[in-house]
């Protein structure tokens, strides 16, 4: 015994994690005390900021739209429909931080931090977060049903939460199987504009629909840039999106249609609304998000041709706003 005790005990080699979700900043996770702790920043960080506008881009345009029809400018509807579609995609950009840190598809990420594969939060604390957005975001719906009696859009926003959670959550998430631009087209282009036209309208112009196909498709774009950025790490991870499905020259040029394609639609409604024209304004933006997208050399400056389409988009639907209202 006592020749045991005078031994030193040899403490075990702690294994090397990846820190916020980035390989080139590691810590030791043999021990919790490495694990920094989110903070308020981190969390904010987490709500990818940079996304939010478009949530913004088809309310606009679907505002706008259902003001060509009807002189009233029903604003609370408007700042209602605003909130749930501002719920919608923070709660998505939770869920999202949640189900793919559990699966490991984050561990190795190359662009911003993630809470729940940096270890930085618990996995039930960011789920928490993302299912209080998602209510806050029903919440916001139901006024909008309760206000306009609509009762069967309730079954439309069940449909829009059901298609935020399962992106990357459950079994068989569809965003790992090459069917996220497709939802995200129907969901944050169509439904989102078609839906704000129609509770303040109750119609359903030509000008929504075509607002709402740009609206889509700036969402598409997004998408693809942010999952070009990630495309080695999805494919490590088993992720396979339509970026992984179809390699990194398609996606560019998906891409790049998806972005110039509203600007053909600005042009056509600038036949009739002449502020339209002045969309080739943030369309100087456009170009540089796809000049990034062809030239990039790092995989984080993708994060830069995120972040101008997202803005660009946003721009752009505040003027098809002033176009139709003007």
């Amino acid at each position: 015994m006592a020749g045991t005790s005078s031994k030193k005990r040899k403490r075990p080699t702690p294994k090397k994690h990846t820190s916020r979700g980035n390989p080139q900043k590691v810590h030791e996770s043999g021990d919790p005390a490495y694990v920094e702790k989110a903070t308020a920043g981190d969390w904010i960080g987490a709500a990818r900021l940079r996304t939010l506008p478009l949530a913004a881009t088809p309310v606009l345009i679907g505002t706008g739209a259902a003001m060509v029809v009807s002189d009233a400018f029903h604003w609370v509807i408007a700042l209602f429909c605003f909130l749930v579609a501002i719920f919608l995609q923070i709660g998505v950009n939770y869920a999202n931080d949640y189900s793919d840190g559990i699966r490991g598809t984050d561990d190795y990420r190359v662009g911003p931090a993630r809470l729940t594969a940096s270890r930085s939060a618990k996995p039930k604390t960011v789920l928490a977060v993302a299912l209080a957005f998602f209510a806050l975001a029903a919440v916001a719906g139901l006024a909008i049903v309760i206000r306009t009696e609509q009762w069967w859009m309730l079954a439309v926003g069940v449909a829009c939460i059901i298609a935020a959670w399962f992106y990357t959550g459950g079994k068989r998430p569809y965003g790992y199987y090459g069917f996220g631009e497709v939802v995200v087209f129907v969901f944050f282009g169509l439904v989102a504009t078609l839906g704000t036209t129609w509770v303040q309208a109750f119609a359903l112009p030509q000008e929504a629909w075509f607002g709402a196909v740009a609206a889509g498709l700036f969402a598409c774009a997004v998408l693809l840039a942010n999952n070009l950025r990630d495309i080695d790490q999805d494919r490590k991870a088993g992720k396979r999106t339509l970026t992984v499905l179809i390699g990194r020259t398609a996606t560019r040029w998906v891409f790049t249609v998806f972005i110039l394609a509203p600007f053909a639609i600005a042009i056509l409604l600038a036949l009739v609304y002449p502020i339209a024209w002045l969309t080739l304004l943030p369309f100087v933006a456009a170009l540089a998000a796809i000049l990034i997208v062809w030239t990039y050399r790092d995989p984080r400056e993708l994060v830069v041709a995120l972040s101008v389409t997202s803005l660009t988009s946003l721009a752009y639907g505040g003027i098809l706003f002033w176009a139709f209202i003007g």
